[in-house]
Formats: C-alpha cells, sequence, structure tokens
C-alpha cells in the first residue's frame, strides 16, 4: 500500500451541491491542478437509472457552482470563458446543447436567482458606467498612481483587498427567450438573493447591517424588494434581532424560514430558526430548546465548493435543517409545531446535500473517506452512488483515528481525536494540532495535512477545547475574554490523556502546531511551557493592541471575543502572545501570507522578531498572492509549500 503524502493533494476529488433532476443527480466535482497550479470544477450528473457517469460543462471552463431552473429546463452556472475575465451566466440546455451566454456584463455576476416560471433569471451587477471609470483610473495609475481615499471602518476584506465602498449595483433580470436585459432597481451596496414570490412581486435578499451602521459588523439583515413598484424595503419583522437572514418561502408562501441571531454573546451566539407567519405577521421561535450550531462549522482542509446542506421546506408545515453536533453534520426535521426530529445522525461529514422525494442526497466525507456522493433514508444506511477516490482509496494507507472523550479543565467533557503513525519506531514523535477559529470543530472529516503527517511518522493529536462550535452555548461561550486561560487547560490536559493512554509516544519529542486561533495557542503554549520541542505556528496571533487596529475585523474581533477595547491596553497585553516572548525556548517557525489582512503578516514579524532578540531558533516564511485561507484553498504550489515546510520543520528536531 502507498502512503500518503503531500502531493496526493493533486491525485484527491471532492464532491459537493448535489441536485436532483429527470431522475439525475448533479453536483460538483473538484481537483486541484498541478500544471495549471489552480481548481478546477466540473458539473457531472449521475443517472440513478442507468448508474453512468456525464459532464456537463464545458471542456477547459472551471466551474465552482451551479442551479437547475424550477421546470427543469436549463442548468445554470456562472463561469469565465477566454476572452472574458469576468464571470457571465450561462445556460446548458439538459436536452442536450451547447452553453448559452445569458449576460455579457463587465463585472462578475456574484448572485443570481431563477423566477418560479423559470421565464427569467435576476442578478446581481455592478454599474457598468462606474466600472469604465474604475478601468480608466487603473490604467492612468500605472503611471501617475492615485491615493486611495478611505473613510469606512471596513476598507478591506481578507481575500478580496481594498473594498470599494463607492460604487453602486444593478439588480437586473434577463429573458431567458430572448436575453433581454432590463434594469430593476439600483442599491448602494452588493446583495445576496434568497427567495423570490411565484407572482414575481416580492424579491427577498440578505444583506449585512454593516452596509448602512459600519458598527454592526458581522450582523445580518432581510430586506425585499418591491419588483413592482421597483423599491427597496426593510423587513420590519425582524428589527428585534440583532442579526437575521431570510431561508425560504414555504409552498404556499404562508410562511417564511429564518434564521436569527439576538447576539447575546456577540458573534458566538448560536442562531435560532424562526417562522413568519404572513397572515398574522407573527415571529415565532420555532425550536427554542435547540442548542446545537445551525449548519456546518467542521475545519478541513481538503473538499472544496461546498455549500452545506440546503435547509427547505418539505411541505406547508415541515422543514429540514442541518446543525454540527459534537464533530458530526447532522439532519434535523422541525415544524410549525416547534417539534424537532432526528433525521440522519451517522459518524461523518455531511458537506452539502439536499432533500428529494423524502430522500437525501448528499456528499460527505469521514476520517477514511475523502468524498463520495450518496443517497440515504432517515437514517438508514447509506447507498454510495459514486466515489471519484476510489481507486486512490485502493491504493493507499488511510489512518482510521482514535476517537475519545477526556476531562479538561473543571471537569468539562472535552472530544479529541488521536491518529497513530504508520512507523516501525518503538517510541515516535506526536503532533499536537491546534485548530482555528476558534469558532470552528475538529470532527469526523478527511483531513489531508493530518493523514500525510502521521503516514510521515507523527502521532497527531486534535483536540475540541472550549471555545469551540459543536457542543453548547456555554461550551463555545467559555473562552469570550479568557483567550489563553482554561483552553490552553484543557489543550494540556487533552496531551497528558493521549500521552497515558499511549506510552509509545516519545514525550520528549511531542511538536506543536496551529493556524489562526490556533497559530495564536502556539504563540501562547511556547511562552508558558516548554514541552514540546519544536512549534510551527501558522497565520498567528501575536498582538492584540495592534491586531485591534490592522486587521481586517480587528475592532469587532477583539471587543467580542476579548471583551476589551483599546481602553484596556494593559488587558489586551495581558492575553497577547508577545507579552511572554521572553519565557519561549522553543524553536518555533513561522508561515504566514502576505496578503492575509485576518490576522495580518505583522503579526508574526512581532513575534519573529521578538523570537530572533531572546537568541530563540526561529525562521519566517512568507508566502505572496497569499490571503489567510492557505491551507483550504490557497494557490496549489504554495500549499504544497506550506505542507512541505510544517514537515521539514518538525523533521529538523525529530
Amino acid at each position: 500500500m502507498k502512503r500518503i503524502t503531500n502531493d496526493s493533494l493533486f491525485e484527491l476529488k471532492s464532491l459537493a451541491n448535489p441536485k436532483v433532476a429527470q431522475n439525475k443527480v448533479f453536483f460538483i466535482e473538484t481537483q486541484m491542478r498541478k500544471k495549471e497550479n489552480d481548481y478546477f470544477g466540473e458539473i457531472k450528473s449521475y443517472d440513478l437509472d442507468t448508474k453512468q457517469l456525464k459532464v456537463w460543462s464545458p471542456n477547459n471552463v472551471s466551474v465552482q457552482s451551479f442551479d437547475i431552473s424550477p421546470d427543469q429546463t436549463f442548468l445554470s452556472y456562472t463561469a469565465k470563458i477566454e476572452g472574458n475575465e469576468k464571470s457571465q451566466l450561462f445556460l446548458m440546455p439538459m436536452d442536450g446543447g451547447s452553453p448559452i451566454q445569458l449576460t455579457s456584463e463587465k463585472a462578475d455576476i456574484t448572485s443570481y436567482l431563477w423566477s418560479k416560471d423559470s421565464q427569467t433569471v435576476y442578478y446581481q451587477a455592478t454599474k457598468k458606467e462606474e466600472i469604465d471609470a474604475d478601468e480608466k483610473k487603473d490604467n492612468s495609475s500605472k503611471e501617475f498612481p492615485q491615493p486611495i481615499h478611505i473613510e469606512k471602518i471596513t476598507y478591506k476584506n481578507d481575500g478580496a483587498g481594498y473594498v470599494k465602498t463607492d460604487l453602486t449595483y444593478a439588480i437586473n433580470k434577463v429573458s431567458v427567450a430572448t436575453k433581454a436585459v432590463e434594469e430593476v432597481i439600483v442599491l448602494p451596496y452588493s446583495v445576496s438573493f434568497a427567495d423570490i414570490t411565484k407572482d414575481e412581486s416580492k424579491l427577498f435578499i440578505n444583506t449585512n447591517q454593516a452596509n448602512e451602521d459600519e458598527l454592526a459588523f458581522a450582523k445580518g439583515a432581510i430586506k425585499w424588494i418591491d419588483l413592482k413598484a421597483k423599491s427597496f424595503e426593510s423587513f420590519e419583522a425582524t428589527k428585534e434581532f440583532a442579526s437575521a437572514g431570510f431561508v425560504a418561502l414555504n409552498p404556499r408562501e404562508t410562511h417564511y424560514l429564518l434564521v436569527t441571531n439576538d447576539f447575546t454573546n456577540g458573534f458566538v451566539t448560536h442562531s435560532k430558526l424562526y417562522v413568519y407567519e404572513v397572515a398574522t405577521k407573527k415571529l415565532t421561535n420555532v425550536l427554542p430548546k435547540f442548542e446545537y450550531d445551525l449548519d456546518d462549522s467542521l475545519v478541513a482542509d481538503f473538499q472544496q465548493a461546498v455549500h452545506g446542506f440546503e435547509f427547505k421546506w418539505l411541505d406547508d408545515k415541515r422543514f429540514i435543517f442541518s446543525a454540527t453536533v459534537k464533530g458530526e453534520i447532522h439532519l434535523f426535521e422541525g415544524n410549525l409545531k416547534g417539534e424537532v426530529e432526528g433525521k440522519l445522525s451517522q459518524s461523518m461529514h455531511l458537506t452539502s446535500g439536499i432533500e428529494e422525494s423524502g430522500r437525501y442526497y448528499i456528499t460527505y466525507s469521514t476520517p477514511t473517506v475523502p468524498s463520495r456522493l450518496a443517497v440515504v433514508e432517515a437514517d438508514k444506511q447509506l447507498e454510495d452512488l459514486y466515489n471519484p477516490n476510489e481507486q486512490f482509496e485502493a491504493e493507499h494507507e488511510i489512518v482510521n483515528p482514535e476517537r475519545f472523550w477526556f476531562k479538561g479543565y473543571d471537569n468539562w467533557d472535552i472530544q479529541g481525536w488521536y491518529l497513530a503513525p504508520i512507523t516501525e519506531e518503538k517510541q515516535h514523535p506526536a503532533i499536537l494540532y491546534v485548530h482555528g477559529g476558534p469558532q470552528v470543530a475538529y470532527g469526523e472529516s478527511f483531513f489531508h495535512e493530518m493523514q500525510a503527517l502521521a503516514q510521515a511518522g507523527y502521532g497527531i493529536i486534535m483536540l475540541n477545547p472550549r471555545g469551540g462550535s459543536s457542543y453548547s452555548q456555554e461550551f463555545v461561550a467559555a473562552i469570550l475574554g479568557e483567550y489563553g486561560h482554561h483552553d490552553y487547560d484543557d489543550l494540556m490536559l487533552g496531551v497528558d490523556y493521549v500521552l497515558a493512554q499511549h506510552p509509545e509516544i516519545d514525550q520528549d519529542r511531542l511538536f506543536i502546531a496551529g493556524g489562526s486561533y490556533g497559530g495564536f495557542m502556539t504563540n501562547w503554549i511556547v511562552g508558558h511551557t516548554d514541552r514540546f520541542k519544536a512549534a510551527v505556528s501558522q497565520r498567528s496571533i501575536s498582538n492584540w493592541i495592534s491586531f485591534y487596529g490592522v486587521s481586517d475585523i480587528g475592532m469587532f474581533f477583539v471587543e467580542y471575543q476579548l471583551q476589551r477595547d483599546l481602553s484596556d491596553v494593559e488587558g489586551l497585553w495581558k492575553l497577547s502572545p508577545l507579552a511572554y516572548a521572553q519565557n519561549v525556548k522553543t524553536p518555533i517557525r513561522f508561515l504566514h501570507g502576505q496578503s492575509d489582512l485576518r490576522c495580518p503578516q505583522e503579526q508574526a514579524e512581532q513575534m519573529y522578531i521578538a523570537m530572533k532578540k531572546h537568541g530563540v531558533e526561529t525562521d519566517l516564511i512568507l508566502y505572496p498572492q497569499s490571503s489567510h485561507g492557505l491551507s483550504r484553498e490557497g494557490l496549489p504550489n504554495l500549499r504544497m509549500e506550506r505542507l512541505n515546510h510544517v514537515k521539514e520543520w518538525f523533521d529538523r528536531y525529530k
């Protein structure tokens, strides 16, 4: 059997976004390409009758998402084609034929929605004259650079760079039959479409309150466009909530399904499902006792183009939704009576899916299954339909982790996973790998990097300390204002537990790594203990005082998570790893993307210089054109470099 290596990532394929039409299951299949240094996605279908696969997207055109017209006549998708660097909207006839280009905008089509009669598609586009003006300015700035004038709190966004705050956006509708485009309304900011009424009188949209109140970070708002009057309206019924999002209309359009949040614990507050009754204008929390995180908060490094399970009405009274439960993704059915019933609770990471005629068509992953397409009825045996990695799985060793629970600080129950290494050593090294977030969780998902390290001879310890998702509201909020305290205790007690269970681990060859919050914890831990032989700190945080002003979300994150602002510099300093830099003796490598605006490069630089000052073995590696998501969706060649840099550092001290 072959071992999984860093380069194995190029052999693996991930599946996502299944949809059912004409007795076929359509989905996206994505693979990293080494030569092209990109991600290539295709629309494929699996015929439920013939069991045959078919590719629907054009050759050499990468697609990352798609939809199906309500009458099942067309596939719709956005893509870039040769000669046009902007994504346009295309239709693919489901009875055969060539793609039809439906739009010719000068900006990317980022959001669109079918009308219920399939005759029209509504889409959002930046106003053409503003793009023309920007292009003219950009061309002149090559020789005569222009200043950037900033007046907003949020003026940059990780992965996007500086945000243009002076653009307006046209909501257009295009006729499928004639391609005629009509401008419906111009909005002062970008939105995403949620649903539309059958008579096309109302188009419901989701947006961010920060568009109108720059202090309302991460707070969603529901609005709607009156398509007859061509006016932009607020959904007044949700004004009582700090945040709200529109999910869907029920079939008779008598009730709306909404996701709301009161922000009692800032943006770590669990969202709630509410139903709005149109006739009475009454809002009801239909699942008041439901305690888990809605949707998917599991962390992994392999899946691409995932959209989660589609929350939808099953009929006029029942709806289906997903939640993250103790490291797994489960499906639940709720109803207008406030009743909830578990429908799918298998040990897996349900990466995306949809309900159709009482069956769930899903893409899923487990620690030993990279990605598969399957169908299942409520808590019955999964039926795999398609496995794009069948040959890979047959030829490679895949480590099945040991699952365990241990007692953390104050006797709290903490969950973890341990990947035993493939090695002939009687005593072997192990790595504590701390997840990011911190409001995410490790779970029942394939994790390429962990597999590659385990098969290189390292035991891998993966723990979900307090502050992470998939447990209770109390659990996720326990870290607020207390970074580096009882979460640190949970991690150290978890390492103690694994060492007691696995005496074959060499306690003199313990290593630590982590990214984002995991990078913060790596920096923090080496300043508070010398038990680790070497460390790799990635996209980390070292100084909350500077982070407050330089991160794209710094002010809001610090105030929500640490419950302090710049009026308490002493308190922020005490929670900063940099304050304990003089205690560090552990050799530490810093890895950071140069375009990371979430945890900016200066965070690593401060800690690196402190290590140099105190004579600690250290180095700093920077990755160009790389944002905070380098390890998951960065340029493939740089993802490989990062993986190699982690392993090389630990091999040096192994």
